[in-house]
């Protein structure tokens, strides 16, 4: 029997099991999480800047995917994986090499669909940008499809 995978990413967020590489790359440190909803801090790295001297807009957008995208695994059950299939990002402010906290919710899961909220703030609890996204829960078939297997 395989882990369902929120169980999987209570393992990440424990340490027990590596952060996906592009977590990784953005810097995540979970702050809090609970069922539906997960808080993590990111760092604003040169790396990540525009020609501006801010961190481009898409790489804010990943921090709150991440987020939004956690927050959505940690309700599925084995066997479901979630996919999105649209997110609008808004944003209020420029950031640059500081810690900021993105938070992500489920704000209501159905049978296939999942509907997400999150919101980056900096350090002093301005508002950065916010973000909804859609989602969809998959259960990808076996090459037994046929016969009814499910991964």
């Amino acid at each position: 029997m395989t882990d369902a995978p929120g169980d999987m990413l209570w393992k990440v967020i424990a340490g027990e099991l590596p952060l996906p590489p592009v977590l990784s790359l953005l810097g995540w440190d979970v702050v809090s999480a609970e069922q539906g909803r997960v808080r993590a801090r990111f760092l604003g790295q040169r790396e990540f800047y525009n020609p501006g001297g801010f961190v481009q807009g898409g790489i804010l957008s990943a921090m709150l995917d991440g987020v939004m995208g956690a927050a959505a695994v940690s309700l599925l059950g084995a066997g479901e994986l979630i996919t999105t299939l649209e997110m609008k990002t808004s944003y209020m402010q420029s950031v640059r090499d500081v810690p900021v906290i993105a938070e992500g919710w489920v704000r209501q899961r159905g049978g296939s669909v999942v509907f997400m909220e999150g919101t980056l703030t900096a350090e002093d609890g301005s508002l950065v940008a916010t973000a909804t996204a859609t989602g969809r829960v998959v259960r990808p078939q076996s090459p037994a499809a046929g016969r009814g297997e499910v991964l």
